[in-house]
């Protein structure tokens, strides 16, 4: 059985990161049987220092496309066989541009926004001791900070860091369309890296302005909640 490593259950979705999450839904949507075992410590393990990560067998594979690609070498993973070369040319595209565009959007929305660092803070150390409890989430702050400076994204006033990220979202909602799924009438890879990634904004529990932008787009609305219905029960 394949084993699933994440890093938390947080804001009502079976994992905060994108990335861990559209692993998660890639497996459902292929049903293939598995578990998803999730902890931070299991960055220490991990072929590449990050999470998510795979194990099946012998084979280790880390970074979400890379176990894709993994993955849909399976015989019995078919998600994509109906895709002609050039739709999956567009997917490739599509899903490479949410991965890193929408991802420090949604980084900073979490991490630097003052309005929503609170409640971050609370999810992903609320239960280290003092000072720990002070010390760490400063840091990793700090860290994330630099990143989306070094990324570009940080650089952009908030205003613009909104800006890129509703018109992403709206380019997004164009091409769903009134489709039940991203590419068509059945599910591919990619339903599982948009769900992955718009299901932080529009299924998550938290409210704040980037939140609030996602969930103003009734069809990613409903692409959302009849995805996590449908693999999920519920909520992802």
């Amino acid at each position: 059985m394949i084993t699933l490593y994440g890093f938390k259950q947080a804001f009502g979705l079976v994992d905060a990161s994108p990335f861990v999450l559209k692993v998660d839904a890639f497996l459902r949507m292929a049903q293939l049987p598995y578990k998803l075992t999730s902890s931070v410590a299991y960055l220490r393990k991990s072929p590449k220092g990050k999470l998510p990560f795979i194990e099946d067998g012998d084979a280790k594979v880390g970074d979400s496309s890379f176990i894709f690609d993994y993955l849909n070498q399976k015989p019995e993973v078919t998600l994509n066989d109906w895709l002609s070369a050039e739709q999956r040319a567009q997917a490739y595209f599509i899903g490479k541009s949410l991965d890193e565009n929408l991802y420090w959007c949604l980084l900073y929305s979490r991490w630097i926004c003052d309005d929503n660092w609170p409640k971050t803070r609370q999810v992903f150390f609320g239960d280290l001791p003092f000072p720990l409890s002070s010390l760490v989430p400063f840091a990793v702050r700090r860290a994330t900070r630099s990143a989306l400076y070094k990324q570009g994204m940080g650089r952009h006033s908030a205003a613009e860091i909104e800006h890129i990220f509703n018109r992403s979202l709206a380019s997004l909602s164009t091409l769903l369309g009134n489709k039940r799924y991203i590419m068509g009438e059945q599910v591919c890879e990619l339903d599982a890296t948009v769900f992955g990634m718009l299901a932080q904004f529009i299924l998550a529990d938290v409210d704040n302005r980037f939140n609030t932008i996602a969930r103003g787009y009734p069809n990613l609305q409903r692409y959302c909640d009849n995805l996590a219905q449908h693999y999920y029960g519920a909520a992802a």
